[in-house]
């Protein structure tokens, strides 16, 4: 099952991710950063199929999807 690393200090909260995510598994946050963004969060990581939609789209190359044996996927 992949991974969905966050860098929430890269995050700026541009929604990109969540509207591209088919499985509709990520969120923005209740919680404002200290930066003053609410940066993504996952919902539900075992529904992810390691598309790269959300990895693809983030201007900020803020999300990193690790495979289920631990190894990085390579970026599409």
């Amino acid at each position: 099952m992949p991974r969905i690393v966050i860098d929430t200090k890269h995050c700026k909260g541009c929604r990109l991710c969540v509207t591209f995510c088919p499985k509709k598994i990520l969120k923005m946050s209740p919680i404002i950063s200290t930066r003053g963004i609410t940066p993504v969060e996952v919902t539900d990581e075992t529904m992810c199929s390691g598309c790269l939609n959300c990895v693809v789209i983030c201007p900020d190359t803020a999300i990193e999807i690790i495979a289920g044996d631990g190894s990085e996927k390579p970026e599409a």
